[in-house]
């Protein structure tokens, strides 16, 4: 994979995360819609632990991104 369509995926995500966490994107995604944004059932789960998930997947994206 290019270093560029590498960034640009991690550009993507981090926006997305900072979408869920800061600007109610928990809010707009919660119920149903949230299992396009997390795998397994995360359709019953509130906007906190909505919001907690975009974190953990912020940071260990981050952390595969500087690795990689």
């Amino acid at each position: 994979m290019s270093t560029a369509v590498w960034v640009l995926i991690y550009l993507a995500v981090s926006l997305t995360c900072k979408w869920i966490l800061s600007w109610d994107g928990a809010d707009y995604i919660k119920g149903w819609k949230s299992i396009f944004f997390f795998n397994g059932t995360p359709e019953d789960w509130n906007t906190e632990q909505l919001r907690a998930m975009a974190l953990f997947t912020w940071i260990g994206f981050t952390i595969l991104f500087i690795i990689g």
